[in-house]
């Protein structure tokens, strides 16, 4: 068995070029997780609408696209579907920090754009599980590797 060293030092947060990726470490960035359920003929609609009202509705709260002055509190949302489970969908959200979460974690925010996704999509929807919420919003992204 060969042993692989990478070029740089673990504790390097930069990219690495030549060799084809970035790793950074260190980080304690807050990750909400957020896991529903729902018949698997709407996951597709769901998805959909969930990035038109909730993805864009909170990076472009209070302002609009294409403001030169607007900053996303979140750094990435994924949208992960699993293939054993046919109906549902995680979705994971990796903020700057804590503060910008709740700033957009308010109740007259949530209640805007929840009311903006029941209008529009009348299946019904469970949330099943929020780890993030049983952890007392402790999760948090110490790594991260990726091809360049």
């Amino acid at each position: 068995m060969s042993s692989w060293r990478s070029p740089r030092s673990e504790s390097d947060s930069t990219s690495v070029a030549d060799v084809g990726y970035r790793y950074e470490n260190g980080e304690r960035l807050p990750v909400e997780v957020l896991v529903f359920e729902m018949d698997p003929d709407h996951v597709a609609e769901f998805c959909a609408l969930d990035h038109e009202v909730w993805t864009l509705g909170e990076a472009y709260h209070g302002t609009s696209v294409g403001d030169p002055d607007h900053h996303i509190p979140f750094l990435s949302k994924e949208v992960w579907l699993d293939d054993a489970h046919p109906g549902q969908v995680t979705l994971v959200f990796v903020w700057e920090s804590i503060e910008a979460w709740m700033l957009l974690g308010d109740s007259t925010t949530q209640a805007e754009l929840q009311a903006r996704f029941d209008a529009a999509f009348e299946y019904e929807v469970r949330l099943v599980s929020a780890p993030h919420e049983d952890s007392s919003f402790g999760i948090h992204r110490w790594s991260r590797f990726e091809r360049l």
